[in-house]
């Protein structure tokens, strides 16, 4: 058993900001002193020293943290580290099956890069399937180069090893689950406008739309995906929740309407596109997802799946979350990006100014460095507030070691 030194606090203090873009936790440095022999009594004598020393490493950036810690590093037992990835619940040898689902609005940047490896380092470690799905169900939001941008994206960070799959492809499949949800009564199609649902959902009300016989909604689904039928605007597909939900989002949410935008794939060939609360369920359904790991954004669109799951008869897979990269400096609009491209303010999607996973590749960083970075973080919710120095300072240091 080690004497807690302030040298020994400095180390793991030093460790755990460097961990987390600078910043240290003071009960994750006490956590990691306790199996160097701190006890619980003397904590409370020894806690004011911790956060005095933590003041002061702060003000470094990472790149002095670093150069600090490789001097105390020696100071750190092994066994208190992390090594690889958290638990997943559940997980069986050879059937993990995971997924990553960007949107085709533009190429893909370092915060689609976070969140998705480490489901897909999920699925090298158990053995299984990993599915990068491209998300193109809505036809006015998508660049049609970004489907070549996201494969090339995809080939390289993840060594080769996940299929692709585009949605737009598989629609008559959601027409398929959509007809069944109709027939489970479970699904119907409301005529009323959004202002007068909105009337029903606020006063937790039902529509009027909600009491129709399963025989007349199938008679308004055909409506709605016959040419000559509803126009825009005039019918959507809603689930049938529950009106008087506490979270209005959960009320009768809708989940197909009809949009007849161009699409840059399917061109004008289907009118009635589904909402990504469907699609994304019965792909989830179709693919056998096993577990998902999402951003903590999408907690509700997470329980309105497992609603539709449940009607369906089906087990919803593990579902964990994670926090979100907010980085002081980096622009990680996909719009604003693309927008810039289009200007000349940056060069093309490898532009060195640009967070994008073509830039990156540029910088010669190994696909590898990304994996450990998201291991490192593994799941975390916490939101993560960094700047594009300690950023890369931190990644290079990752590329360094693989």
């Amino acid at each position: 058993m080690k004497k807690i030194t302030d040298n020994l606090i400095r180390a793991y203090a030093l460790k755990n900001a460097i961990a987390h873009g600078g910043k240290a936790n003071a009960g994750s440095v006490v956590s990691s002193l306790f199996n160097e022999g701190l006890k619980k009594t003397d904590v409370k004598k020894i806690m004011p020293r911790i956060q005095e020393i933590i003041k002061e490493i702060e003000t470094f950036d990472v790149e002095t943290q670093q150069e600090e810690f490789e001097e105390l590093e020696d100071l750190v037992s092994e066994r208190v580290v992390r090594e690889g990835l958290p638990e997943l619940p559940g997980a069986k040898e050879n059937k993990v099956v995971m997924r990553f689902a960007p949107a085709p609005s533009g190429p893909m940047h370092i915060g689609n890069a976070m969140t998705a490896c480490i489901s897909f380092l999920y699925v090298q470690k158990f053995g299984g399937k990993f599915y990068v799905r491209i998300e193109d169900t809505n036809p006015e939001n998508i660049l049609p180069e970004a489907y070549k941008l996201i494969e090339e994206d995809s080939k390289w960070l993840f060594n080769k090893k996940a299929k692709i799959v585009i949605q737009s492809n598989r629609m008559e499949l959601y027409y398929k689950y959509a007809k069944k949800l109709i027939k489970k009564n479970a699904a119907y199609v409301c005529e009323c406008s959004q202002e007068k649902f909105k009337f029903y959902s606020d006063e937790k009300k039902n529509c009027p739309c909600r009491k129709l016989s399963v025989e007349e909604n199938l008679i308004r689904w055909k409506k709605m995906l016959d040419a000559g039928g509803y126009d825009e605007g005039e019918a959507v597909l809603r689930f049938k929740s529950n009106m008087k939900d506490k979270n209005p989002a959960m009320r009768d949410f809708p989940f197909a309407r009809i949009n007849l935008s161009y699409h840059p794939l399917q061109k004008l060939k289907y009118r009635v596109w589904p909402l990504m609360n469907l699609a994304v369920t019965v792909d989830d359904i179709e693919l056998g997802m096993t577990h998902i790991i999402r951003g903590k954004d999408h907690r509700d669109n997470a329980k309105r799946q497992e609603m539709i799951y449940k009607v369906l008869g089906k087990k919803y897979p593990w579902s964990g979350f994670l926090g979100r990269y907010k980085f002081k400096d980096f622009e990680l609009s996909k719009t604003k990006i693309v927008e810039g491209i289009k200007n000349g303010l940056y060069s093309g999607w490898d532009d060195p100014e640009l967070p994008t996973i073509a830039a990156l590749r540029e910088k010669k960083l190994k696909p590898k460095a990304f994996w450990k970075f998201a291991e490192k973080v593994g799941l975390s919710e916490n939101d993560k507030v960094i700047d594009k120095k300690e950023f890369f300072t931190l990644l290079n240091d990752f590329n360094k070691r693989v």
